[in-house]
């Protein structure tokens, strides 16, 4: 899932990946329209699986950034009203999900962002921000005969 869900620079939203072309990628806008279009080269593609949010020890991928967001949620949308809510109130509600996050490099406009795509994420059923582990090969002892 992380590897498929992208942000364009300079086009709102997600975007979910399709297919691959020769010189670009076809990608499906995750809003109501659904609608797909080709993303080039030219175009700023980040796979959300690589962003990653400063804190004061070291940065924390965007996934788990995800996941303690979906805990305090309890796997709803964001209860934060984006359109009224003040800097302050961003801050100290990001503070409940990333506490240690670095209050000099991260802006209100990068929670807004997370925010939006938080619920862009959850509004199209998907959940699952945890990275995927491979089980190990379990050893099966041999058929005795």
């Amino acid at each position: 899932m992380q590897q498929t869900i992208l942000a364009i620079a300079g086009k709102p939203g997600l975007y979910k990946l399709v297919n691959r072309g020769k010189n670009n990628l076809i990608v499906e806008a995750l809003d109501a329209t659904h609608r797909r279009q080709p993303a080039f080269a030219t175009d700023r593609i980040t796979s959300l699986s690589d962003i990653a949010m400063f804190t004061d020890d070291a940065e924390v991928a965007l996934m788990e950034v995800l996941e303690n967001l979906k805990k305090l949620e309890n796997g709803q949308k964001s209860s934060m009203d984006l359109k009224k809510a003040s800097g302050d109130e961003l801050r100290e509600y990001f503070a409940k999900v990333l506490p240690n996050f670095d209050r000099d490099r991260v802006h209100n406009s990068d929670i807004k962002k997370l925010l939006q795509w938080y619920n862009i994420l959850i509004e199209n059923g998907i959940t699952d921000f945890k990275e995927e582990e491979k089980p190990a090969e379990e050893e099966k002892p041999a058929a005795e005969e």
